[in-house]
């Protein structure tokens, strides 16, 4: 039997500091209701994810006699069965009927002679050798697997390289067996064991197969990055893209977020001795950061107790347990003392039960499952109105922004993203008032379920104490109940809205990044201004700046200055003028079309494209910039960037922050860690889908490649300088700091050069193909005589590999040299004239090109100076081309389209227009 590869070792995680606690769990004077009873506001940042504790290093013994007398002989680790215990803060999940220490990959279950009811799932393929994640490296279309000892990497210890692969576990459920690895942790971890399962909880949440949200789990504890995952883990994720990936991996850390809020809770709990079994059950029901904040106010340090404390320290206790148990026993004129403040009266005592059966009632799960089912039923909507007294720092045009939403009101099931953030926004600028509205029958509904169901007495109950309990239901509503199901509600809807917010950004940034590049042309760009005039800057096919200038269009000097850009144009042979989209770009736009029409710049037939230059000013007096055009004025830097963008917008836009790029909307208003995550995501998964030439690349580009980081880009590069081209991926396991891990999951994306192999893979040999064939017909000629004759899964399980990961592979071989995903994606739009605002007419139909895509609309530039929306309600599938339907390729900036217009409001300077299609 081989021996099981070990987990890589991982250092402990620190302990929580006292100021990094969530907010419910510091020190608080107020009391539960005060808190229950206070409007619900947005939040505008996440809850910093709490880290584990730490583990208690147990002190060491002092050597014995008899262990002094013989030395200690170091024993030699094995691959057997030698399973690090360690904190695991992740959530692993054990195969049903597996052994303890087995960790199984899952695939949909199969049952004989049972038809799926749904599409088919990727399966287990019979004969296929298992597909290990640990010692499966990307695939390597430039050399040979070679023995070469290899650098450890940072925070790793123990690697395991070319190691047998797995041996099947067969099952009742999976006759012909499915991967088995030796998890860290084989057990879910005490510190974070919860009453509910991680991965049902997951797939109801996000709609994913149970067996693929148990891959996922499994795939991000080891450290998978989402571009690796999506491209080469395909089988294992049922063919998910990366977005749905990203938006899997987010509850998923929310999840394990709540878990690990409430063990530091429990922890605190215990050692302040307030932690009862009940108090328990509730916090380990708890699924979200609301639930937990309900269920632990009460338990704040500092906090002077709620009534029901205070009702329980008075020994109420048993009153309240024996009218629910026991209502013949009890007499609640046996606990009045007259001496007692809270029991001197029958009415005070009545009040000390209602207030702990109104406790109880609001902390049982069955009671709050059934609130939250009946809630789904009815009608609940959500108002906003304008604010009685209207803030000082709110001025007029403020208040004028949210007309729409100052006597509004729509169904929680209805409301859309975009309406959730307008409100939180005036509510945050203390223009809106806004509140949940539910209506009365649900608080008739439950009180009479709680009277007659679950909270009835189990025995005769006199009728006083029957009143007693139908007070306490009705207290227990109104007081914790209805302000929780509020919370929860404002929470749900603001969560949601800003995550398709943020989606939107992360779309909105893919369809910018993988912009078609416009190569083999010699560009001018162009940074409008007026007072410090247009600078100007003149790149080279190959990105090398070949002349800045600055000139002085709107100053009264046109002439002479449009002399001088005619001169630059001819001696450079540039026919390309790229114009960002800032300051003065109208009056330079209709300065450049005017000497166009005239044909000023004959002979040469000169064009130009407005491009987004947002960024481009931040970047220009940024440490890259000034490290790589040291001698450039920081303002001329923005027009090398502006011209860049169009050349090659990946490279050039990979080398500013993400959210300065400026598309999609209300940036400021949603989670901004949640923002960068998301953002920081899209341009990893571009860059490395796009792939990079490893001899080539800039440093910039190389951070973002999966598994690479600003370090290991600094080292390859450095390496690159030292020892020349890499002329195979092995290579990179002489990079310092490029371990095992890090080569996993960046070889699939880094391309060499033909010019520079010099080695073959196992493939390219098993087919008898050279190099000089790649990219040509005879390398499709030999592959479809191999498939042909062995098929793809077999030639698969030749090279130990997946038909699909095969696949990706005979597509990098076959394809031309030089080939780019993004040439099938659009181009900027080149023209030499120009439209006014006032030349519009309804019922015009233009084309135009997508400038950016919001939860409302899509706004497109028609060439007027002014973007044209189209409102989300008229953008419907039938309308978008069959190439990009697809989500990740949905309507975003850049996509060409034809619309018609439809209205025209000139003093607002606003177009309405409707989508005909997408070009």
């Amino acid at each position: 039997m081989s021996a099981l590869p070990r987990r890589a070792r991982t250092a402990p995680k620190p302990g929580i500091p006292e100021d990094e606690l969530p907010s419910f769990l510091k020190s608080s004077s107020e009391s539960e209701e005060e808190t229950h009873e206070e409007e619900w506001e947005p939040k505008k940042k996440v809850a910093r994810k709490a880290s584990a504790p730490k583990t208690k290093v147990p002190r060491a013994k002092k050597p014995t006699v008899a262990a002094q007398k013989k030395p200690a002989v170091p024993r030699k680790r094995t691959k057997k069965v030698a399973v690090k215990e360690e904190l695991d803060t992740s959530v692993p999940i054990a195969a049903p009927g597996g052994n303890e220490g087995t960790f199984h990959l899952l695939q949909p279950k199969e049952e004989e002679d049972v038809k799926p009811k749904s599409a088919p799932q990727m399966l287990p393929v019979k004969g296929r050798p298992a597909h290990s994640l640990e010692n499966a490296e990307g695939p390597s279309t430039s050399a040979a697997a070679t023995k070469r000892k290899v650098k450890s990497e940072e925070s790793e210890e123990d690697f395991t390289f070319d190691e047998p692969p797995l041996k099947k576990s067969k099952s009742a459920t999976c006759p012909q067996g499915k991967p088995v690895k030796c998890a860290a942790s084989a057990k879910l971890d005490e510190d974070h064991k919860m009453n509910w399962d991680i991965v049902q909880v997951l797939s109801q949440r996000t709609g994913v197969e149970e067996w693929v949200c148990a891959n996922i789990i499994r795939l991000f504890n080891d450290d998978n990055t989402i571009p690796f995952i999506a491209r080469y883990r395909k089988e294992l994720i049922n063919n998910m893209e990366a977005d749905a990936l990203r938006e899997v991996q987010q509850t998923l850390e929310e999840l394990q977020t709540v878990a690990k809020k409430v063990h530091a809770s429990i922890q605190k709990l215990k050692k302040e001795g307030k932690l009862s079994e009940s108090l328990l059950t509730a916090l380990l029901n708890c699924r979200t950061l609301e639930e937990l904040d309900h269920v632990y106010a009460p338990y704040k340090t500092g906090s002077k107790g709620t009534k029901a404390q205070r009702a329980r320290q008075l020994g109420l206790d048993h009153a309240a347990n024996l009218l629910i148990e026991n209502p013949r026993e009890l007499n609640l004129h046996s606990y009045v003392k007259s001496s007692v403040e809270g029991l001197s009266t029958v009415e005070e005592v009545k009040s000390g039960v209602q207030h702990i059966l109104a406790d109880m009632i609001a902390k049982d799960k069955e009671t709050l499952d059934f609130i939250r089912d009946l809630c789904q039923r009815k009608y609940i909507c959500i108002q906003s109105s304008l604010a009685k007294v209207t803030s000082k720092k709110a001025n007029e045009k403020d208040v004028n922004k949210f007309h729409l939403y100052q006597n509004f009101s729509c169904n929680i099931k209805n409301i859309q993203h975009h309406q959730i953030l307008a409100i939180n926004r005036g509510e945050n600028l203390k223009v809106l008032t806004v509140k949940v509205n539910i209506p009365d029958g649900v608080k008739f509904e439950f009180c009479r379920w709680c009277v007659n169901a679950r909270w009835r007495p189990k025995a005769y109950a006199q009728p006083e104490l029957m009143e007693l309990l139908r007070y306490s239901t009705e207290d227990s509503y109104k007081r914790l109940i209805y302000p929780l199901l509020c919370r929860e509600f404002r929470s749900k809807l603001t969560s949601d809205a800003e995550k398709e917010s943020v989606m939107m950004f992360g779309r909105n940034l893919r369809q910018l990044l993988l912009m078609s590049p416009v190569r083999g042309r010699t560009l001018m760009g162009v940074d409008p201004g007026y007072k410090h005039g247009c600078k100007l800057a003149i790149i080279s096919p190959t990105s090398q700046i070949l002349h800045t200038d600055v000139v002085y269009l709107h100053s009264g000097k046109g002439f002479r200055e449009a002399e001088k850009i005619r001169t630059l144009l001819l001696d450079y042979n540039c026919g390309t003028v790229v114009i960002g989209n800032g300051t003065a770009c109208r009056e330079t736009e209709a300065s450049f079309a005017d000497l166009i029409t005239k044909k000023y710049f004959a002979p040469l037939d000169v064009t130009y494209c407005i491009t987004n230059e947002a960024g481009a000013s931040i970047y220009s007096v940024s440490p890259e910039a000034t490290k790589e055009m040291p001698d450039l004025d920081p303002n001329l830097r923005s027009a090398v960037s502006i011209a860049r963008r169009v050349q090659d917008p990946l490279a050039e836009l990979v080398k500013i922050e993400p959210k300065h790029i400026g598309v999609g909307m209300y940036q400021h208003d949603v989670s901004q860690t949640l923002l960068k995550a998301t953002l920081d995501s899209v341009v990893e998964e571009c860059v490395s889908f796009v792939g990079v030439d490893i001899n080539i690349c800039s440093e910039i580009l190389l951070r973002h490649i999966a598994g690479l980081n600003a370090n290991r880009a600094k080292n390859i590069v450095e390496w690159r300088e030292k020892n020349g081209v890499f002329i195979n991926r092995e290579q990179l396991k002489d990079v310092k700091g490029l371990g095992p891990k890090s080569f996993q999951q960046c070889a699939g994306f880094i391309r060499i050069n033909q010019e520079h192999i010099r080695t073959h893979c196992r493939f390219l040999t098993l087919i008898g193909g050279s190099l000089s064939d790649i990219g040509k017909s005879a390398m499709q000629q030999n592959v479809d005589v191999i498939i042909k004759k062995e098929g793809l899964e077999g030639i698969a399980k030749k090279l130990n590999t997946t038909g699909q990961t095969l696949q990706i592979i005979i597509d990098g071989l076959t394809q031309p040299e030089g080939f780019d995903i993004r040439q099938d994606f659009d181009k900027p739009d080149f023209k030499r004239s120009i439209v006014c605002l006032e030349d519009l007419k309804v019922g015009t139909v233009l084309t135009g090109r997508v400038v950016n895509a919001t939860l409302f609309g899509v706004f497109v530039d028609i060439g007027v100076g002014r973007a044209g929306l189209i409102p989300i309600r008229n953008i419907t599938e039938d309308k978008l081309s069959k190439e990009k339907k697809r989500r990740s390729l949905g309507l975003g900036p850049g996509e060409k389209v034809e619309v018609r217009v439809r209205e025209i409001d000139i003093p607002r300077s606003r177009i309405t227009l409707d989508l005909i299609r997408v070009l």
